[in-house]
């Protein structure tokens, strides 16, 4: 898969979880697409301070973006 490609898969995906996100007061921005299977995001807003983010982050954005591509292999939060 081509990197625009990825990236507009990617964003799709986190187009998909963002209503969750919204819901709770937060937010999601891509931030990269590294060797074309590590997604760095940064969770924003009410997302910051959660004290779940990270089971957010493993149980629905990386779940989400490994659904629209399987291909990568991690997502990392970076504040």
């Amino acid at each position: 898969m081509e990197t625009e490609e990825l990236t507009n898969v990617v964003l799709k995906a986190l187009d998909e979880i963002r209503p969750f996100l919204n819901s709770d007061g937060g937010d999601i921005k891509l931030i990269s697409i590294e060797d074309g299977k590590h997604v760095k995001v940064r969770l924003e807003g009410a997302c910051t301070s959660c004290s779940v983010n990270q089971m957010t982050l493993r149980a629905g954005v990386e779940t989400t973006i490994k659904k629209y591509a399987p291909q990568i292999e991690t997502v990392v939060n970076v504040a």
